[in-house]
Formats: structure tokens, C-alpha cells, sequence
């Protein structure tokens, strides 16, 4: 576990990530980070959580359709 503490930012607070979890969460500067809401408070993660959810529908439209994408593809 890691303990974050709140800091002053101009006219909000925030927090500083480690240099050990920015390495686990494979960020970098200019990386976007998501907040989701868990069961036992928040999730934060580098991954976008609805991006399953398009890439699950994309996969199922390309399966309907691939005679029109084969054409295409030509």
C-alpha cells in the first residue's frame, strides 16, 4: 500500500505519485490517468475503462459485416 499525502496546486490540491508507482502504472508525463468509482472508494488506472466496451462492439460489427470491410480493404 502507499500513502499519498494532499498538496497545494495553484488553486486545487493534489497529490504526487511516486517515481516507484508511475513505474508500475507505466506513466509518464502528459499520460492521462482514470478515476473510477469501486466498491471500496476509487480506482485509478492508465487504462480507459469504456475502451473494452467500443472494442467489444467493433469486433462484433467486423464479424457481421466482413464481406463489406473485404470489399473495402481492395
Amino acid at each position: 500500500m502507499t500513502t499519498l499525502k494532499l498538496t497545494q496546486i495553484g488553486n486545487s490540491l493534489g497529490v504526487v505519485l511516486p517515481r516507484e508507482l508511475l513505474a508500475r502504472l507505466k506513466l509518464e508525463k502528459g499520460d492521462t490517468l482514470f478515476v473510477t468509482d469501486a466498491p471500496g472508494g476509487v480506482t485509478l488506472t492508465p487504462y480507459d475503462p469504456g475502451f473494452e466496451g467500443q472494442m467489444t462492439e467493433a469486433r462484433r460489427i467486423m464479424k457481421r459485416r466482413r464481406d463489406v470491410l473485404r470489399e473495402l480493404a481492395k
